[in-house]
């Protein structure tokens, strides 16, 4: 029944592709046949830091990590930035929470042997400040853990973490600002939660300054290891 309802559903409201914003046939899968021929995953050769392409196969990591020194242990992340940029941006500031159950699943599909090999104790998507999140009404980072760790039955711990200063938008800064925006920005509300392995869930990789932060948190709190995934990752500042 539950699937016949699924199927009406669908029939009266169509969905529509995230990448394109066009209807969705039935049998095509989430992200139209179209956009799924033009649509770029980050590929190989990749930086063993972040997982950001990069040109030169000879080399081991991008510029941007070769002169940073990370906290995280490592990262991957599902597209590249410009390719899906419009599709983020509705999925983040205009509404489109069904974009969750395709984007999650993609994450699982492409990225989902990266993330059980790390053997994660839990899932922890990046918290907005409270106030941004009662305006938008859902935290996208939130709604894209939910859908991966259903996927790959993994804990999703939503309020380990609280993000207690109303930073700046991090795309108007450059890479110090951003440090320097998010100092003292994250606090643990869980104590008594313990951790060995997590991966930080979020839909944009730019500089890494916000999974930085995080992870600088959580391992001074006793947490071992910290890594990041993304739905998207963009080119160097």
């Amino acid at each position: 029944m539950h699937k016949f309802f699924e199927l009406v559903g669908g029939l009266v409201f169509p969905p529509r592709c995230p990448i394109c914003d066009e209807i969705v046939y039935l049998w095509e899968k989430g992200i139209c046949n179209s956009c799924m021929k033009k649509i770029q995953y980050v590929e190989n050769p990749r930086c063993l830091k972040c997982g950001k392409h990069i040109s030169d196969a000879a080399k081991e990591y991008c510029e941007d990590c070769e002169n940073r020194t990370h906290f995280y242990q490592g990262g991957r992340a599902l597209y590249e930035y410009k390719e899906v940029a419009s599709a983020v941006y509705r999925f983040k500031y205009g509404g489109r929470q069904e974009y969750a159950k395709v984007f999650g699943e993609e994450i699982a599909f492409y990225l989902g042997e990266y993330i059980l090999n790390l053997k994660p104790d839990a899932l922890i998507p990046v918290p907005m400040y409270p106030s941004k999140e009662r305006k938008r009404g859902y935290n996208q980072a939130t709604l894209l853990a939910r859908v991966l760790g259903k996927e790959l039955q993994i804990p999703v711990y939503e309020k380990v973490i609280k993000r207690v200063t109303n930073t700046k938008p991090l795309k108007f800064l450059n890479p110090e600002e951003r440090l320097n925006n998010l100092k003292k920005a994250f606090i643990l509300e869980e104590n008594g939660v313990k951790l060995s392995t997590i991966i930080i869930i979020d839909d944009i990789y730019t500089t890494g300054s916000t999974v930085d932060t995080m992870a600088k948190v959580f391992l001074e709190s006793g947490v071992r290891q910290v890594y990041f995934v993304t739905l998207a990752i963009g080119e160097n500042l």
